[in-house]
C-alpha cells in the first residue's frame, strides 16, 4: 500500500470490557504500523454507540473522501448476558454500520465481538489467539485499497 496515496483510519472502540477492547486496539494497531498507515482512537461506552459516533464523523466531514481520515475500524465486544439484550446489541451494531459503509461507501473494517462468555471473547480478541482486531483492520485496509484501484480505474 503506498504512503502518498493512503490517509489515515479512525479506530472507534467500544470501552466496555476494557481488557478486551485494549486486546483489539492491540491487534489492529500493530496491522495499521505495518501497514505505515496512521491512526486516530476515539472511545466510546459501548458497542451501539459506534455506529452512531461514525455517524457524526461522517456528517461533520472527519471522515470520509474529503476527510481526515479515509476509513474506520470498529471494535468493541458483546457478551451473551440472562436478557435478549445481547441479541438487540449484536444485531443493531452491525447493521447500523453496514447501512453505515453501504450508503457513504467508507471503508469499515468490522471488529465487535459477539460471544458467549468472557473467555470466548477473550480468545477471539488475543493477538496471539484469533486476533479479531487484526483482521478488521486488514479488512479496512482492503477495501482502502479497492476504493484506490477503482478511482485511479475510473481516472483513465
Amino acid at each position: 500500500m503506498s504512503r502518498k496515496t493512503v490517509r489515515s483510519v479512525l479506530i472507534i472502540e467500544a470501552r466496555f470490557y476494557e481488557d478486551i477492547a485494549d486486546e483489539l486496539a492491540r491487534g489492529a494497531i500493530e496491522e495499521l504500523n505495518a501497514a505505515r498507515v496512521p491512526y486516530e482512537r476515539l472511545a466510546v461506552p459501548g458497542a451501539l454507540e459506534i455506529a452512531p459516533a461514525l455517524s457524526l464523523a461522517l456528517a461533520n466531514g472527519f471522515v470520509g473522501r474529503a476527510g481526515r481520515h479515509r476509513g474506520c475500524i470498529a471494535l468493541g465486544c458483546v457478551i451473551r448476558g440472562e436478557t435478549t439484550h445481547y441479541d438487540i446489541v449484536a444485531r443493531e451494531s452491525a447493521a447500523g454500520l453496514h447501512q453505515l459503509a453501504v450508503q457513504h461507501a467508507v471503508p469499515i473494517g468490522f471488529g465487535i465481538l459477539t460471544c458467549e462468555s468472557r473467555e470466548q471473547a477473550w480468545e477471539r480478541a488475543s493477538v496471539d489467539g484469533r486476533n479479531k482486531g487484526g483482521d478488521a483492520a486488514r479488512a479496512c485496509l482492503t477495501l482502502m485499497q479497492l476504493e484506490q484501484h477503482f478511482s485511479s480505474a475510473s481516472r483513465r
